[in-house]
């Protein structure tokens, strides 16, 4: 099963991607993973639109969800010059947040199309708890270091 559309390069629409976001993850049955998908899939929808397509409401950006192999992916394509995804040597620069929360949220991240393409894959058979939470830890270690 999947989802295809497409939006318009303009932040104010970011709320209705998270809302077909959301029904699909519960039409899939994956909703209890909604926060992981929504929070990492809403930054990569977010750096599509502002890095990628530089908020130029003349370009779109495609969005793709769907069930695969023992999980649940989103796929992001923007319609801008790319990016060397290898070339961020320090994630947590302001360029580079956004990139380590999807590395931490989704369990495989990948670029494609000379970075206009950002695939996030979550496993949905089951997280260890191990895992759950160390990736809480390092989020809550994040934010804490971004508000002071």
């Amino acid at each position: 099963m999947t989802e295809q559309f497409v939006i318009q390069s303009d932040i104010a629409l970011m709320p209705s991607v998270e809302e077909r976001l959301f029904h699909f993850c519960h039409l899939c049955h994956v909703g209890n993973y909604y926060s992981a998908v929504s929070v990492a899939a809403m930054q990569a929808v977010e750096n599509a639109i502002v890095h990628g397509n530089k908020s130029d409401p003349a370009k779109t950006v495609s969005l793709t969800m769907g069930t695969c192999r023992g999980g649940f992916f989103v796929e992001v394509a923007d319609q801008g010059e790319g990016f060397d995804s290898e070339s961020f040597v320090d994630p947590l620069s302001v360029d580079g947040e956004g990139i380590f929360i999807m590395r931490r949220l989704a369990d495989r991240l990948t670029f494609a199309d000379g970075g206009r393409t950002v695939r996030l894959e979550f496993d949905v058979a089951g997280i260890d708890p191990a895992d759950a939470l160390e990736r809480v830890a390092i989020l809550r270690a994040h934010c804490a270091m971004v508000s002071v």
